[in-house]
């Protein structure tokens, strides 16, 4: 794995914050109507991309996730003014507008969705590794989950094909304690989810969602088992979003004590404290450099309500078949 450096602490802030305020922004243009259709925040996630990708082979490695998709395809090198114009459904986005919030997608960096079926992306994950070992292409995919995802009969067919044939996924579970409005504790006799990977062999852990050089270091190792040809990893990732489920959620399942808890541990917070006490960096050039991703993400709100709205003949070009 690349060595975890000052630098390395520095980028991981800068990108952590850019998504944060990009998610920030997605709220306010939702309540101002400008959003439309459902809306699945990431704050509080954001170590999780930050480690991730510094553990991938940015040149060959894929992710697949779920609906809550905004910031992993940035995190892969997605332009995010492309991804601000999809969700405001302009043509200039990911997928000409017509995708929306929850299906992103970009080929050209080996992001493959945003997917809006709850655990629909777990064995279409499986898929896309089993070609690349057909194909001897040397990569991993990582395929991402929710915790409510786990109930889902595909996660254990997946599981069971992915080990017979020692496919190159890793299966990595965002452990944010609820899905939709349940918490684990209701859901399951088994709450350390990760254990379920240990009925395939899997080799199977846990992990600390809120730290990205936690992150890094367990999806390095599971990463790179894959790409030896040793079969899958099932990681599951502990965090918190801080956020309700989607923007519709009045969070009536939790109270703000808990909230307020979980926000003490917020990842960014903890690398702005950390930066500043070994002196990597000043209180005056982490205000600059705040104040000018703020403005990069306005840029990206101006690029998205400039470019114009798909036509109806895009939706045959892209969706529909048309006879002609």
């Amino acid at each position: 794995m690349k060595e975890i450096t000052t630098k390395t602490y520095i980028k991981w802030f800068k990108n952590m914050f850019f998504w944060r305020k990009f998610e920030d922004k997605c709220r306010s243009l939702y309540l101002k109507r400008k959003i439309r259709g459902f809306l699945h925040l990431y704050n509080g996630q954001e170590s999780i991309p930050a480690g991730l990708t510094h553990a991938m082979d940015m040149s060959k490695d894929k992710i697949i996730t779920a609906y809550r998709c905004h910031i992993l395809p940035i995190s892969m090198g997605v332009d995010p003014k492309k991804v601000m114009a999809e969700l405001l459904g302009k043509v200039t986005g990911t997928s000409y507008g017509m995708g929306g919030s929850m299906h992103i997608f970009s080929k050209k960096h080996r992001f493959y969705g945003g997917h809006g079926i709850v655990g629909g992306q777990i064995p279409l994950g499986a898929g896309i590794a089993f070609a690349d070992k057909y194909f001897d292409r040397d990569a991993v995919t990582l395929t991402l989950m929710g915790d409510g995802a786990i109930r889902q009969g595909s996660l254990h067919e997946t599981f069971n094909m992915a080990m017979l044939w020692k496919l190159p996924v890793v299966f990595i579970c965002e452990n944010n304690q609820y899905a939709m409005g349940t918490s684990v504790k209701r859901s399951t006799n088994i709450e350390d989810l990760y254990k379920i990977g240990h009925s395939y062999g899997m080799p199977s852990f846990p992990v600390n969602g809120m730290d990205p050089k936690e992150v890094a270091i367990a999806s390095y190792k599971a990463i790179e088992r894959a790409r030896k040809g040793n079969g899958s990893t099932f990681l599951e990732v502990r965090t918190y979003r801080y956020r309700g489920h989607s923007m519709s959620d009045a969070e009536s399942y939790r109270s703000k004590e808990e909230v307020l808890f979980y926000k003490k541990k917020d990842p960014i917070l903890k690398l702005k404290k950390l930066i500043l006490k070994n002196k990597w960096e000043t209180v005056d050039i982490l205000n600059s450099i705040e104040n000018k991703i703020k403005e990069e993400v306005d840029l990206c709100v101006d690029f998205a309500e400039r470019s114009d709205t798909p036509s109806l003949s895009k939706m045959y070009d892209f969706v529909y078949y048309h006879e002609s």
